[in-house]
This record gives C-alpha cells, sequence and structure tokens, in this order.
C-alpha cells in the first residue's frame, strides 16, 4: 500500500497492534475528518476577520504554518499521539489558511469562496469516483502519482532555494499559458492524492487497524485538502490576473 501523502505511506500499518473491539473504521475516520474540518475552519475564520478588521495577521501565519508543519512531522513519526496531535494541526493550519485567504481576497473579490467550493466539489467528486470503481487503485496509478508528486516537491523546494538568491524556478509563478498549465497540473496530482488516502483509509479499516488510526488517517486527508486548496487558491489567482 503506497501514498503519496507522506502520513498514509506504504508502511503506516507495520507493527501496529490490533484490537478487534476498538478497531479503525471508515465512518469513525469520517467523522474525525469533519471535527478537523470543523476545528480548522474556527481558526481560519478567526485570522480571516482579524485581517479584514486592520490587525496584523503576519505572525498568526507564521505560527500556523511554522507550528502545522513540526505538529505534522510529530503525527508521522509518533501515529499513537494522533488522536492529540491532529485537531492541534487543524487548529494551527487554520490560522495560515485563513490568513493567506484573506490576503488573497483583498486582491481578487470572492476567489476565497470559489476555492473552497471548487475544493469540496473535488473532494465529494473524486469520492463518488472512487466509490464506483471507476478510478482503480492500481500499483502503476499509485507510483504514478508518487512519482508526480515527490517531482512537484522537488521543485517547490528548488524554489525555495532559489528565492534566497534573488531567482526562482521559471513558469511556476506566472499567469502565462505555462503558469497557468503548470497550476492545473499539480491542481490535478492534488487531487489524485485524495484518491489515495480515501484507499489508505478504505485499506486500514479492512485490516483493523487501531481506533487511534482514525485521527490518523483524518490528519492525512487534511494535509492533502490543505495542499489542494491552496494549490486551487493558486490557479484561480492566476486566472483572475490574466
Amino acid at each position: 500500500m503506497r501514498s503519496a501523502n507522506p502520513s498514509l505511506g506504504e508502511n503506516t500499518f507495520k507493527n501496529l497492534s490490533r484490537n478487534d473491539g476498538m478497531a479503525m473504521t471508515i465512518h469513525g475516520t469520517v467523522n474525525k475528518t469533519f471535527i478537523l474540518f470543523l476545528l480548522l475552519c474556527s481558526t481560519a475564520l478567526f485570522t480571516w476577520y482579524q485581517f479584514f478588521s486592520g490587525s496584523s495577521i503576519e505572525s498568526l501565519v507564521w505560527i500556523g504554518i511554522g507550528g502545522g508543519f513540526v505538529v505534522a512531522l510529530i503525527t508521522i513519526f509518533v501515529k499513537k499521539v494522533a488522536p492529540f496531535t491532529a485537531p492541534l494541526y487543524a487548529l494551527l493550519e487554520g490560522f495560515a489558511v485563513g490568513g493567506i485567504s484573506a490576503m488573497f481576497e483583498a486582491q481578487y473579490a470572492g476567489i476565497a469562496i470559489q476555492a473552497i467550493l471548487l475544493t469540496l466539489g473535488t473532494l465529494f467528486t473524486l469520492l463518488l469516483v472512487y466509490r464506483l470503481g471507476i478510478i482503480k487503485v492500481t500499483e502503476n496509478f499509485k507510483l504514478g502519482v508518487v512519482a508526480a508528486t515527490g517531482a512537484i516537491f522537488f521543485v517547490y523546494l528548488a524554489d525555495i532555494i532559489l528565492r534566497f538568491f534573488g531567482m526562482s524556478v521559471p513558469f511556476i509563478h506566472e499567469t502565462g499559458l505555462i503558469g497557468i498549465g503548470i497550476s492545473v497540473v499539480i491542481v490535478i496530482v492534488a487531487a489524485l492524492n485524495l484518491v489515495l488516502d480515501f484507499d489508505f483509509i478504505e485499506k486500514g479499516a479492512e485490516q483493523r487497524a487501531p481506533k487511534y488510526m482514525e485521527w490518523y488517517g483524518a490528519f492525512g486527508l487534511m494535509v492533502t485538502l490543505v495542499w489542494l486548496y491552496f494549490e486551487i487558491l493558486r490557479l484561480l489567482s492566476k486566472l483572475r490576473s490574466k
């Protein structure tokens, strides 16, 4: 079992103790995902209103980005703490989501709600397609998504490093046809990661993973959704700029 999402990798269920009385279920993971979504929305709305009330939100955004990254690493390496760290991750990430969304909204009115609707629409559409068996999660499919996600990661990493020297990777931030095309491809890859996440959660339930893995599965799904939302936001901003 393989996933491009670093929190939902193929070795996640290895060496986990089973408890048939308290095992992971799909329904339980869905409930946990909904809780994390509400938590993320609460801090996102707080940062959003802080921005539009004229308050500085830069520190909140960086706390969200940095804190969310640290908590995500802890969750990935110490899965048993997911019932505590997954909600904390959602709260921290909400600061970043709300702040960055507000900044985009100030430039392009209505862009945030468009990105939210497109993200949720993508989630439910791919879930339906997955449940109907239209998309088959084969090993080749998994390898392709993993490879594409890895390539995107290294391009972004190279861009961050180049920015320290006053440069950037060509085209990825531009609003021309090539820049828009790159964003479209990245959005597609991010969306396909959702399919791998669905497969991961289903396999976890089938293998009767420990109950705390519901929180871990919900956390992994939230990681992908946040990434997808940001990429859709970037794509919409390029289209609006053009």
